[in-house]
């Protein structure tokens, strides 16, 4: 039986201007991964963050992740899902190195009484593995400021990674200049879903979905539009 990482029925978000995004009905399998397509305004970000349980939709949305649902289980949701890619939520410390920068993430995860060392280059290629798959790994004394973009940004889900999260989701991917940089990320994404992980992603268009040879063909949500968006 197919199990559903999200089931999402007249989500929205509305403030005082006006709706933020939704409403929107919209379900994700398991292990999939789901594209969220929008304009800048369209509340993509906003959207990322009630899917991992850190923002609150509005009363009369029905949403439910990892089957549970929210807000009522919003705090395991919360262990259960990690986010990357917003801007001023997950940014990396440019001067520090990748092995304080690892090491950091490993002590938060970690419980209090317990001292975490400072990784070698063999513990951040493992806790980066999944992330990179075959691409090459920053080292331990790489600076953070080194990193080109698409290494930065995929060291972040490495990180996001370490705390095995059931569902990751990653906003705006298209924060990267240049396309052969996001379509080495979205490649990436896909071998992630790939391997179990759900993962939803946000860029402004839908060209990925026709540019990239999919594993399985993704889950698309266009917040342009008020229909429902179909499990591919």
């Amino acid at each position: 039986m197919t199990k559903l990482a999200i089931q999402a029925g007249d989500l929205h978000l509305a403030s005082r201007r006006g709706l933020v995004y939704g409403p929107l009905d919209w379900t994700l399998e398991e292990g999939h991964l789901g594209i969220v397509t929008g304009p800048p305004d369209s509340g993509k970000s906003t959207l990322m963050l009630t899917l991992a349980g850190r923002m609150r939709p509005s009363r009369g949305s029905r949403l439910e992740v990892l089957g549970h649902q929210l807000p009522a289980s919003e705090r395991w949701v919360q262990r259960h899902t990690s986010v990357t890619g917003v801007a001023g939520l997950d940014d990396l410390d440019d001067v520090v190195t990748v092995r304080s920068t690892v090491r950091e993430r490993l002590a938060w995860l970690a419980p209090w009484y317990k001292i975490v060392r400072y990784p070698g280059n063999e513990q951040i290629a493992e806790i980066c593995r999944l992330a990179f798959g075959d691409l090459p790994v920053p080292t331990a004394k790489t600076r953070v400021y080194e990193l080109d973009e698409p290494s930065n940004l995929l060291l972040r889900i490495a990180l996001s990674l370490a705390s095995s999260p059931a569902l990751i989701t990653v906003d705006a991917v298209d924060q990267l200049h240049d396309l052969s940089d996001q379509d080495t990320v979205w490649s990436r994404l896909d071998a992630i879903a790939a391997s179990g992980v759900t993962v939803v992603a946000s860029t402004t268009d839908a060209h990925e979905l026709d540019r990239i040879p999919w594993t399985t063909e993704p889950s698309h949500l266009d917040l342009t539009t008020t229909d429902i968006a179909e499990e591919a």
